[in-house]
């Protein structure tokens, strides 16, 4: 049967180039997915300027589970309990802190692209935490008193420096200038991948800002030392707080915030891989199935002249198998490339970060084209039984009509998918919160949308019910004939609508999801403050004083300092915390935010206190004057005191801290931005050349308008937008190529049946008109019951992100995606039956395959 098997493939050309361009774009799809779930999973992180330590000691970044945004540090003296511990030759410390290098009054360094900031803004260092890259000196020395610098070779190149000249540094807000004494450059001859300014020790502990705390300590182990073991000794030493990092786990501690990368990479893998799977092996089997049934025939002729039930098995799978594996394992090549693209559209979306590095081995190549052959194989093997245990004189019989559609193995998986989806949409009401809402949202339309289709013969008897009257009155003959064949082919029919409900479905939902993900943003981030100028500081922050003049300044009547974060309510218990946190807004004083007070005064926002949402407040049963405790972005514990409470606009709110308490627990230990509101009648224009007058000596302070607040925010979210708009137009563009496939074979199998129609008297033109009817019943049914998978993902999410069960969405997005759905299914049946009546009646009556 093998031998017989591959030589019939030639024979069935049509129906086998179908089911391989399924099994090609069913695997390259899986694939893409696999890639960046693997890349998650692994959480590669090679260490960069800690690369010469084989181990490293940095702050613990997980609280509850959860990774702190900001950075973790350690106490200074506890580089000396590491130094003198067993085992241990050598321990260096590192501290880090925002610096910019100035040429011709502005940064040399682009930071424009904030997705990009955390891993391409230059940092300062001490001297002695370069023998940790290990970094060497090219030209010059190092620096030996307070006014020395030295610059890595990427910023010496950018400042056109040399050894010797004076360099323009800013750090805290503060310029100042130095003598250029030496540069460097990582082992290897590469340049560093993270800009680089070294100081003295003494001068770089003075300008961090924490002169007591430590980003990092690397340890150098004395020889044959066991790493797990010394790591495992240090972390219990120094009494909690701290972790050991070794192997690529290492580069953690230069870019804590590639954790969250990892996180991010699962979540959206996870997700759109779910998807993929259930898509591409639904489209896949779906495909081959038709092909099946198609060839129904043509087994019953085989069992009539003698060919056993088993033999007639083996030769289906093993056709099915020979297929499936070529164009599965051919479609994980450009599934690798697919992959390697939307790598690099996340780390350019800041969505993942440029630290990680892209993995891809043997794994999600082995689940493609595992998925593909359970697919393909598992519709071979039930249509094979099927046939195999029908008598020859009945499976004869059979290959000419229908039989009951209404089985019990279609019930049970349309049933399963069905609950499945339904408890899904509940789920995504009334458990998931943030990222983990996509979740489930996404694969409730799915598995409705193929619980639906598995259920497709019955809902496309009831509609033509419905509609054969007015089909028989609007186009007469060629009507009444698509309506008797849709009655009598149904199983068919549904074959060829099961990818439109697809189509549609996703399509409709997954575009919705994000713009309801957009509204929900929008209205998260308006409402709180009143800016009409906003000052941003790309080098850690403005200088000090810079608030006082601003407030000082014409036309300004009010100026405050911004700070944002993420904490955590520690006590008392918190039923309304999200699991990634609250977000912290820092403000000075009172006067430019824009929400309503409940309780209290906004006025008394100084110290250790905080403003509560008016709801979140009666979560915590506490109210003004009361004290609870916040787990701070960079770890550390706070009680504060309630001063007041208020009333937020939109759905999401924040917790309003002072300024200046919560930027001492940021990464760079200040405030970025300064919001500033204009006097009443004040000139906009005058106002604003103030500003820009008055920081002009600030080289990277830059004066923008009130959207410069949620800026980088928006950019953040549009680039997000673009990722799930390109891995939806990916899964959606599938299921167009199941849609366009699945079309073109069933329409081109049925050359002989247009040959018997138009030797029975039939016009070209009329089973052009028949074939344009069913492609209307085709998309009606398909649409109808997409949209009603789509909207149980459009309502449970518009629940669960809005508050609300009808969210306001452009109709124009509904309408596009029927519209392609018509586009494709005529063009897709009415092009292949074009091409099918070419041939002259008796040749096409004639054909068998």
């Amino acid at each position: 049967m093998l031998s017989l098997a591959l030589r019939t493939l030639r024979f069935r050309k049509g129906g086998f180039a179908a089911t391989f361009i399924a099994m090609f774009f069913g695997a390259a799809l899986i694939m893409a997915c696999g890639g960046l779930m693997e890349s998650g999973v692994r959480g590669a992180v090679p260490p960069q300027r800690l690369a010469a330590a084989p181990l490293v000691v940095t702050g613990d970044q997980v609280y509850d589970s959860v990774q702190l945004p900001e950075r973790v540090r350690l106490d200074a003296a506890k580089a000396a309990t590491v130094a003198g511990m067993p085992g241990v030759r050598k321990a260096v410390t590192d501290t880090s802190f925002p610096v910019s290098v100035v040429r011709d009054g502005r940064p040399v360094t682009d930071l424009s692209d904030t997705a990009a900031r955390a891993e391409r803004r230059p940092l300062g260092h001490g001297w002695g935490s370069a023998q940790l890259a290990p970094y060497t000196l090219t030209a010059g020395t190092a620096p030996a008193g307070p006014g020395d610098a030295v610059l890595d070779s990427e910023l010496a190149g950018q400042a056109g420096a040399s050894v010797g000249d004076p360099v323009r540094l800013v750090a805290h807000g503060r310029p100042q200038e130095f003598r250029l004494t030496g540069i460097v450059r990582q082992a290897g001859g590469r340049p560093a991948e993270q800009p680089a300014v070294f100081f003295t020790d003494a001068r770089a502990r003075a300008l961090s800002g924490r002169p007591g705390a430590v980003d990092a300590i690397g340890v150098v182990p004395d020889p044959g030392t066991d790493l797990a073991e010394l790591g495992g000794r240090i972390t219990h030493a120094l009494g909690g707080g701290a972790v050991a990092l070794t192997g690529d786990g290492r580069g953690l501690a230069e870019f804590p915030q590639a954790a969250t990368s990892r996180q991010n990479l699962i979540t959206l893998s996870a997700v759109f891989g779910g998807w993929a799977v259930l898509v591409a092996m639904f489209g896949a089997s779906s495909t081959l199935g038709l092909t099946m049934q198609q060839r129904h025939r043509e087994m019953a002729l085989m069992k009539a002249i003698g060919t056993t039930p088993r033999q007639l098995r083996r030769m289906v799978l093993v056709e099915t198998l020979t297929v499936s594996v070529v164009a599965s394992v051919l479609g994980c090549l450009p599934g690798a490339l697919l992959s390697r693209l939307l790598f690099g559209k996340l780390v350019t979306a800041g969505m993942v970060s440029g630290a990680v590095e892209f993995r891809l081995g043997m794994v999600p190549a082995v689940v493609a084209v595992g998925a593909s052959l359970l697919a393909g194989v598992g519709a071979a093997y039930l249509t094979a039984r099927k046939i195999a245990r029908t008598r020859a004189t009945e499976a004869l019989a059979d290959s000419s009509m229908e039989g009951p559609w209404l089985t019990r193995t279609r019930v049970i998986l349309s049933a399963v998918f069905l609950v499945g989806g339904a408890a899904m949409a509940v789920m995504t009401m009334t458990m998931m919160t943030g990222d983990l809402t996509a979740g489930t949202a996404g694969p409730a339309c799915i598995m409705w949308a193929i619980g639906l289709a598995l259920l497709a013969p019955g809902f496309t008897r009831g509609i033509v019910a419905l509609l054969k009257g007015p089909l028989r009155v609007v186009f007469g003959v060629s009507g009444r004939l698509a309506v008797l064949n849709s009655q009598a082919h149904t199983i068919r029919m549904a074959a060829t609508i099961t990818p439109i409900i697809l189509l549609t479905g996703i399509a409709t939902g997954t575009l919705y999801m994000q713009q309801i993900e957009d509204a929900a943003n929008r209205s998260a981030h308006t409402g709180v403050l009143r800016a009409d100028d906003v000052l941003t500081a790309t080098a850690g922050g403005p200088a000090p004083g810079t608030l006082d003049r601003v407030r000082r300044t014409p036309g300004v009547a009010a100026a405050s300092d911004y700070v944002t974060s993420t904490g955590f309510v520690q006590s008392p218990q918190d039923s309304l915390q999200t699991s990634d946190g609250w977000t912290l807004q820092g403000v000075t004083g009172d006067q430019s935010l824009a929400v309503r007070t409940t309780a209290g005064s906004l006025a008394a926002l100084h110290g250790n206190s905080v403003a509560l949402p008016v709801d979140h407040a009666a979560e915590l049963a506490r109210g003004v004057g009361d004290s609870l405790t916040l787990r701070l972005g960079d770890g550390t514990s706070a009680t504060v005191k309630v001063v007041a409470t208020y009333r937020p606009e939109g759905v999401a709110s924040s917790l309003l801290l002072p300024a200046e308490l919560l930027a001492a627990h940021t990464t760079d230990g200040m405030a970025s931005q300064i919001v500033v509101r204009r006097a009443p009648g004040a000139d906009s224009a005058r106002v604003t050349a103030a500003l820009s007058a008055l920081v002009k000596d600030q080289p990277g302070v830059e004066v923008s308008d009130g959207a410069a607040l949620s800026a980088g925010r928006t950019a953040g979210q549009q680039q997000l937008a673009a990722i799930n708009y390109l891995v939806v137009g990916m899964i959606v563009g599938y299921t167009a190529i199941s849609v366009v496939n699945t079309l073109i074979a069933a329409t081109g199998r049925r050359r002989r049946e247009f040959g018997l129609q138009r030797l029975t008297g039939f016009t070209r033109r009329q089973i052009m008109a028949m074939m344009s009817v069913e492609s209307v019943l085709t998309t009606v049914v398909g649409v109808v019951l997409g949209s009603v998978a789509a909207a149980v993902t459009l309502f449970p999410y518009s629940v669960a992100k809005l508050d609300r069960l009808t969210p306001t969405v452009p109709v124009w997005i509904y309408l596009a995606v029927v519209a392609g759905a018509v586009v494709i299914t005529f063009t897709a049946t009415l092009l292949p039956t074009w091409r099918a009546t070419r041939f002259r009646p008796v040749e096409a009556a004639a054909a068998t395959v």
